[in-house]
């Protein structure tokens, strides 16, 4: 071969092969490696131009000192044994710049005529940094991904090639499955046997043909965990893999156990059920509503009462249902309930719609359900028929306005005949008898102004109680009232008076209800000796008037009841108080009628003030 291309091959054109070799070519002569040929393509591939042809090849390229190069290029001339380098890292110094470079290259020793000795290395080469970089790239894409599996906090698993070996799945997937790792490597039918029968492994052929995902929500998966057959519940998707033809060659599964969410649905579902079927059950009207008040159920009494069909809106339920007295009260007192997030309680008439013109008497309740922050999440409601309760107690209110006005006329003449034994028996000296009699006419007097009260409170029920007004002096009026009382009580009462001047209402009322008040604060006062009236001009232009007592007190959840009809303070069991729990309901009419206000501040144990307020004019 030598000798042929000796003799064949011109070294103009041997020149030229070299220049033109798709390769980089170069000749390395003697023990210092002269560099006695080098191609273009060599030069470019050392960074270097063409005048270090001719220099020593460690000071043509320093940068090859303690790389492994010369070592290996005297290990060649030295045993004749060519090398091969793949993918060999190489650092060279291209335009002042140390690269790191990766070569395909080999060494191979040239002999001299007679092929006794060798007389220099001719080196082949070519550049493949863009490769193994790229390679590199994948494969660090592909340990992120693998990583980034593995690390889910998702169950993931790859599924490889039209047979469905499981390539990748991470802990959290095995365990949903059951399994260890040694599924890995097998096909999806052999890794996982109970899967067979189910839909799976045909939707994974699916989205194999169509290249398409495929997702569900809930769906339901039996799988041998813990060495039993088990049904468990998942959202997951399958998501078909592709090459850069487009090709599916893998398939990924994500999945996300919700088994706890559908069986506690389901749970919910079953109670939900269970509970309509009370409140159908029940003989009460019931509702919900959103937390915007918008009506979402009704139970079957409803439709069986009303007729209706559907839910209709509140405003249209009521103004259909509803005593036209009772329409504009109702939607008022559910929009400020409403606004202050607060239940309510309302008496109203339904209309009856089996009898023309007739209405029923309802008790309405609801209460708002909040979440953690104090929101309203939804409402809850009820309304229950009381009509017999109405009507038994209209009977009781004719009956007590009846008795109590049958009552005036006896009680009247028992008064004037003990007024007339205590006159002649204390003209006959008699006193001690005297005494007895007027004692008499005292519980005559309670007894008279407990029959007011019970005449007062039917007038109120049926709207029956007249306010005669004029003007008068409020602070006179006061003098008079605290006068009277302390002539009657060891308290002492103490004023602290504003003056008030001249107001519009009815005197004696307002008499009553200041009488009332200072009467209750002796009453339930009884360790104590003092009793403070308050008076002043309001900013608003109200007189206001307060008393306040040291006694009981009322507890926080009982201040709202105090105004209600027959309530009544209770106190220790050392003490009973007298009356029928009328005085501050009828005190508290009187108010409102008056177009002030009455309101109560106590500590339970410390005392009450009760305060009320009401216009000059009026």
């Amino acid at each position: 071969m030598k000798n042929f291309i000796k003799t064949n091959i011109s070294q103009d054109s041997l020149a030229l092969l070299l220049v033109n070799a798709p390769v980089a070519l170069s000749m390395l002569i003697g023990d210092e490696f002269i560099i006695q040929v080098a191609n273009p393509q060599m030069l470019q591939l050392w960074g270097k131009p063409a005048e270090v042809i001719g220099s020593k090849l460690t000071d043509a390229l320093p940068e090859l000192e303690g790389q492994p190069f010369m070592e290996i290029l005297s290990n060649v001339k030295k045993t004749g044994d060519p090398y091969r380098g793949y993918k060999q890292l190489a650092y060279i110094v291209r335009d002042g710049n140390t690269e790191e470079c990766y070569f395909d290259f080999i060494y191979t020793p040239i002999y001299n005529d007679d092929e006794t000795e060798i007389i220099g290395i001719s080196i082949v080469a070519t550049e493949v940094t863009e490769q193994v970089l790229a390679e590199r790239k994948v494969s660090e894409t592909k340990y992120k991904f693998e990583n980034l599996i593995k690390e889910s906090d998702y169950p993931i698993a790859i599924y490889k090639g039209k047979d469905f070996i499981i390539d990748l799945a991470n802990d959290k997937m095995l365990k949903t499955w059951g399994k260890d790792d040694s599924v890995i490597g097998k096909r999806i039918e052999e890794g996982i046997p109970e899967l067979v029968g189910q839909s799976f492994i045909g939707l994974l052929k699916n989205v194999y043909e169509s290249g398409k995902t495929y997702s569900a929500k809930e769906d339901r998966a039996d799988l041998v965990v813990d060495g039993k057959l088990q049904t468990f519940y998942y959202n997951f998707s399958y998501q078909p893999l592709k090459n850069n033809k487009g090709e599916v060659y893998a398939i990924a599964n994500i999945a996300v156990d919700v088994t706890d969410v559908v069986l506690t649905k389901k749970r919910l579902q079953e109670n939900e059920e269970r509970y309509k079927n009370l409140a159908d059950s029940l003989p009460i009207i019931i509702w919900t509503a959103d937390k915007n008040g918008n009506i979402d159920y009704y139970n079957k009494k409803w439709y069986d009462y009303t007729g209706f069909e559907g839910t209709d809106s509140r405003e249209d339920a009521a103004s259909k249902l509803l005593h036209p007295d009772d329409y504009k009260k109702a939607i008022s007192l559910w929009k400020t309930s409403q606004k202050n997030k607060q239940g309510y309680e309302i008496e109203y008439q339904f209309r009856n719609r089996t009898k023309e013109n007739s209405y029923e008497w309802f008790l309405g309740r609801a209460v708002p359900i909040k979440d953690e922050n104090g929101e309203v999440i939804q409402w809850i409601g009820t309304c229950t028929e009381i009509n017999e309760f109405k009507q038994f107690q209209q009977q009781k209110d004719n009956f007590l306005g009846i008795a109590s006005h049958e009552l005036k006329t006896p009680l009247t003449s028992l008064k004037l005949y003990s007024q007339f034994l205590e006159k002649n028996l204390r003209k006959q000296d008699d006193d001690k008898n005297a005494d007895v009699a007027m004692k008499m006419d005292e519980q005559i007097n309670k007894l008279t102004s407990l029959v007011n009260d019970l005449l007062d409170v039917t007038k109120i029920q049926n709207g029956k109680i007249l306010l005669n007004r004029s003007e008068f002096d409020f602070d006179e009026l006061v003098h008079e009232v605290v006068e009277e009382q302390q002539m009657s009580t060891r308290h002492r009462i103490y004023v602290d008076a504003e003056s008030i001047g001249t107001i519009t209402g009815d005197r004696n009322r307002i008499s009553q209800v200041m009488t009332n008040l200072i009467s209750n604060a002796i009453k339930y006062s009884p360790d104590s000796d003092k009793i403070q009236i308050t008076t002043k001009l309001t900013e608003e232009g109200c007189a206001h008037f307060a008393v306040k007592d040291y006694g009981i007190g009322i507890p926080e959840d009982k201040k709202d009841k105090v105004f209600e009809q027959y309530y009544r303070v209770s106190g220790s069991k050392e003490y009973t108080f007298p009356g029928l729990g009328l005085g501050l309901y009828i005190s508290s009419e009187i108010i409102k009628r008056s177009g002030g206000r009455i309101f109560v501040n106590s500590v339970e144990g410390k005392g009450s003030e009760f305060c009320f307020e009401v216009p000059k004019t009026n």
